[in-house]
This record gives structure tokens, sequence and C-alpha cells, in this order.
């Protein structure tokens, strides 16, 4: 069974009102346990209302959302489905609310009444995971923008989730910002099993994951590995999307008559291959 199960979902903000508008249109999508997904689309494509599907923030106007099993549309499982998504929005200023890091990583195994004894074990663990321990009685306002991302995960991991949905992380953050994130997000994957819902507008993120979802106005365009993806460099930038550099340097270099591999993304697959 899979973990994610989205059954011909759509989505219209404002339904019966007069100025509706389709979000989303009978979206077909099935996400196992353990993967890593990144999600890409121009703004408007859909992006952040699917996301905010997966934990319940959001219900289906028509068609089904399942997570392990759990129907978003039943009141019954909303707590069982966000301890089991949780969320890390654009700007981890609107996460955060405790005045120490340490206090609102505890944030929310507190509200679930979880015994205390638990809850010190959660934070020591989810501070750890995210390399953050050394800053656990710092006010987070002294922090960078990419160690508030950190603290704003630690806080899902003490939730004990499956799966992380990022939308868009790292938009405020500066390069070595966004490096920090994105390392700490391919570790929780990598070590701990850890599902990933990745939304980005730098492709060089996205090519970090193992597989690449296409929005465009409210549909589901494209489906596969980054490779596959991002070789369809024309298509790509009709949606208004670009593809990593190394990409796009390597197409160029194709039409111009240079035989080069059609698959490389990456900077390093680029030198290595204009080496030889």
């Amino acid at each position: 069974m899979a973990f994610i199960e989205l059954e011909n979902l759509s989505h219209i903000h404002h339904a019966g009102e007069e100025g509706e508008t389709a979000a989303l249109s009978h979206i077909n999508l099935s996400l196992s346990a353990g993967e890593f997904v990144a999600v890409l689309g121009t703004n408007g494509s859909g992006k952040s209302t699917l996301a905010k599907h997966l934990n319940a923030i959001l219900l289906p106007t028509e068609g089904i959302c399942r997570i392990d099993g759990m129907d978003t549309r039943d009141a019954a499982h909303l707590w069982d489905i966000r301890q089991e998504v949780s969320m890390v929005f654009q700007n981890p200023d609107n996460q955060i609310i405790a005045a120490v890091v340490e206090e609102d990583v505890a944030f929310g195994p507190e509200n679930l009444g979880i015994p205390s004894i638990e809850i010190h074990r959660r934070v020591e663990a989810s501070l750890r995971a995210v390399e953050m321990t050394a800053f656990r009685n710092f006010a987070p306002h002294l922090l960078s923008g990419g160690q508030k991302q950190r603290v704003a995960i630690a806080g899902a991991l003490a939730m004990r989730t499956r799966c992380l949905v990022l939308d868009e992380p790292t938009a405020m953050l500066d390069p070595a910002g966004r490096k920090e994130v994105l390392t700490t997000v391919r570790e929780l994957h990598r070590h701990a099993g850890i599902t990933i819902v990745y939304i980005t507008h730098f492709m060089e993120e996205a090519a970090a994951a193992d597989r690449v979802l296409v929005m465009e106005k409210g549909r589901l365009v494209e489906d596969g590995p980054p490779r596959k993806i991002f070789q369809q460099v024309e298509q790509m930038k009709k949606r208004g999307l670009d593809v990593p550099l190394a990409a796009e340097i390597a197409w160029r270099l194709r039409r111009q008559g240079i035989p080069l591999p059609e698959d490389i993304i990456t900077d390093e697959e680029l030198v290595t291959a204009l080496c030889q």
C-alpha cells in the first residue's frame, strides 16, 4: 500500500462562491514510504495547495487524499495524520514560537501530552539529527535563517513524523543557508528513512531528489527521475521553469555538435564529460 495516495484529487478555492478558482485538477499520485520527491512549478501552479492536502490543512473539493491508508476527510484521523506528516514552511519565523530553541522543539510533544522524560529524549534526538544541539539554549532570533529552518525541522522530528513536507524552505535563505537545509534534509532521508516532499524553485535542489513532479495550472504534467525530467530542457523552459545549469550548458553544447551525454545534471558530470 502506498504511504501517500491521491485519487482524482481536485481543489477549488472559494467553491460555490463568486470568484471561485480551481487550484488543483484531477491529481492522481502515489508515493511510497521513504521516497524523496521534489515538486516544481511556477507560481500559481498548485504546488503549495497540493502540499497542504498532505497533512489535512486543506481537504479535497473532489477526490481522495489518503495518508498511510487514512482519509484526510475523516476528522477522527486528523491528529494521527498530522503526526505522520509535518509541514515546514518558507519562513521559519512563522513556525518558531518559543523563546528558547529546546522549548520550541518540545512544544509539539507537550501539546500531545507526552510524558516529560520522553519529551526530553525526543528533543535530544531531534536536535542531534539536525546538528543543532549546541544551540539548544539560544534564543531563536539570534540564529541564522538556515539554523532557524533546522530548528523548525527538529520540531517536526520531535513529533515522530514519518514524512516532511517542505514548502520552499530555502526561498528566503542565502546560499550557505540553502546548503545547510538541503544537507539536513538529505541526511534525514538517507539515514532515518523519512519520506521527503520538497517544493522548490531551485533546480539544483530538485536534482538531489529521487523523483521530480512538475505542476502546471493545477495539473501534474510530469513525473519521473531528475535525469529524465531535466533532459527536457526546451519543454521545461516552455513551462516557465529552468533546469540545473550543468544540464542547460550540456544541452547548448550538444546543439553545437559537441557529443555529450544527455543525462548530465551536475557540475561534476559536466566537467568529467568535457574533460573526456
